[in-house]
């Protein structure tokens, strides 16, 4: 029987600080071997050229740093529900420039014909700031846990 197709798709800018929480995870995932049915990607920027990952799978399981869940470094599992709504609220009143996962997320049911099952697997960022390259380090205690749930998840 042949596994459903999983796509981990990695957000996030390693030279703004703890933004590069999802480039991290990707780069754990991608040192060790991953199974056939499992697509590691890098997406970087939440934008309209992103939906494209979401597409061909069963199950995306997306990673991101996050605002407003808990104390820096502290790791979650959301539902996309419980997470997509407050967060394209916040980036609508931002403009089209604040515009992230909350509002790709958002779009994503308008954009597919076939709507993955998703799960946001995502660290509480304790310091973003541009042109600031390295993890915190609440948040690179995490990568080996976020790496390990995943991991978990795909098999």
């Amino acid at each position: 029987m042949a596994c459903e197709r999983i796509h981990v798709i990695c957000f996030g800018n390693e030279l703004h600080g703890d933004d590069g929480f999802g480039p991290a995870v990707h780069a754990r995932l991608a040192a060790a071997p991953v199974p056939e049915h499992v697509r590691l990607l890098r997406a970087d920027i939440a934008g309209l050229a992103a939906i494209g990952c979401f597409e061909g799978c069963g199950q995306a399981i997306v990673v991101d740093a996050l605002r407003g869940f808990g104390p820096a470094g502290s790791l979650h599992a959301l539902d996309p529900a419980d997470f997509a709504a407050d967060a394209a609220r916040a980036e609508a009143a931002a403009g089209f420039h604040g515009a992230g996962l909350g509002a790709l997320l958002a779009l994503l049911p308008a954009a597919l014909d076939q709507l993955p099952q998703i799960r946001l697997v995502g660290v509480e960022a304790a310091r973003v700031a541009p042109f600031s390259p390295g993890l915190s380090a609440s948040v690179a205690a995490r990568l080996d846990e976020a790496a390990a749930h995943i991991r978990e998840a795909w098999r």
